[in-house]
C-alpha cells in the first residue's frame, strides 16, 4: 500500500495544464505534417502550414495554441494499492485554479448555464476516475474547447440500423459541424453502453495516440473506411476546401443491451489538447 497527500497533486495538475495548453501533444503534430505533405488543394495546404506555424510558435513563446484554453477535463486513473490522504476533488480544484492563473489561461467557466456567471477560475474541472491495479496514479489534464464541442452529438439508434446506420450518424455529425469545429478535426466515437457511457466513450477516444491502429481489425478498419468517408466531402482545412476535413477517426466500443445501439460522436478541432502525468 503507497500512502499519497493529495496536497502532492496540485502543482502538477498546475503545470499541466499549462503544458497541455501550450505543446501540442508529438502524434497530432506528425498527422498534421503527414496531411499537409498529402494535401494537392493549395489554399488548404497553406492552411495546414499556418497550423504548422501557430503551434510552433506557441511552444517557442510559451503561449497558448488557441485563445479558447477549454474547460479543464480531468482523468485520473487510480491504482487500488493507493491510499489518498486528504480531499482528491478540492485538490484537483485547487491545481486547476493555480495553473490557470500562473500561465495566464483564459477563464471559461460560468457556475450556472443559464445564470452564466464567469467563476474567475476556470472551475469547476469535469473529473472522471478510474480505478485501476497498482500503486501509481495516472492523470491525463485534456482543456477542451467548445467550438468543437458544440458540434458534438448523441443518438440512440436501434440495432437494426447496424454499422450503417452507425457511419451515416457519424457522416451526418461532421457535414453539420462544418467549418464550425476548426477542421482538420478528429473524430471521437462511443459505440454501445448506454446513453451517458456512450458520450464518456467518445470523448476518451480522443485521448487515443492517432498513429495507432484501433487493436480490433473490425474497428480499424471501420476507422480507415469512414476517415476517407469524411475527407472525400470536401470541407477542408477551415472550411476552404481540401481533402484534410479529418485527421483521424477514433472508436472505442463497449457491450450494450440487447434493444439499444447508443451511438455518441465527440468532435475536436485539430487543437487536440491533452498532457500525462504519472505520480
Amino acid at each position: 500500500m503507497r500512502t499519497i497527500y493529495v496536497e502532492e497533486l496540485i502543482d502538477e495538475i498546475a503545470q499541466l495544464c499549462i503544458k497541455a495548453n501550450i505543446d501540442l501533444p508529438e502524434d497530432v503534430r506528425h498527422i498534421i505534417e503527414l496531411a499537409t505533405v498529402q494535401e494537392d488543394w493549395e489554399t488548404a495546404s497553406h492552411i495546414l502550414l499556418d497550423i504548422q506555424k501557430n503551434y510552433q510558435l506557441s511552444e517557442k513563446n510559451s503561449l497558448p495554441i488557441c485563445q479558447d484554453t477549454g474547460m479543464a477535463l480531468v482523468f485520473l486513473e487510480i491504482g487500488q494499492d493507493v491510499h489518498l490522504i486528504g480531499d482528491i476533488d478540492a485538490a484537483i480544484q485547487a491545481g486547476i485554479k493555480k495553473g490557470y492563473a500562473k500561465g495566464y489561461l483564459r477563464n471559461s467557466m460560468v457556475e450556472d448555464p443559464l445564470i452564466r456567471e464567469n467563476t474567475n477560475d476556470n472551475t469547476p474541472a469535469l473529473i472522471y476516475y478510474d480505478l485501476v491495479p497498482g500503486e501509481k496514479i495516472k492523470i491525463t489534464i485534456a482543456p477542451k474547447g467548445f467550438g468543437s464541442e458544440n458540434m458534438s452529438q448523441i443518438k440512440m439508434l436501434k440495432p437494426s440500423d447496424g454499422r450503417e446506420g452507425v457511419e451515416n450518424f457519424i457522416l451526418q455529425v461532421v457535414k453539420e459541424a462544418g467549418p464550425n469545429a476548426c477542421p482538420p478535426i478528429i473524430v471521437g466515437v462511443g459505440i454501445g453502453a448506454s446513453f451517458d457511457r456512450a458520450a464518456l466513450l467518445a470523448k476518451k477516444a480522443l485521448l487515443l495516440d492517432l498513429e495507432k491502429k484501433n487493436p480490433n481489425p473490425y474497428y480499424a478498419e471501420m476507422e480507415e473506411s469512414l476517415l476517407q468517408k469524411i475527407n472525400e466531402l470536401g470541407i477542408g482545412p477551415q472550411g476552404f476546401g481540401g481533402k484534410t476535413t479529418a485527421l483521424a477517426v477514433k472508436i472505442l466500443p463497449f457491450a450494450t443491451h440487447i434493444a439499444g445501439l447508443p451511438v455518441a460522436v465527440n468532435i475536436q478541432c485539430h487543437v487536440a489538447r491533452h498532457a500525462t502525468t504519472f505520480i
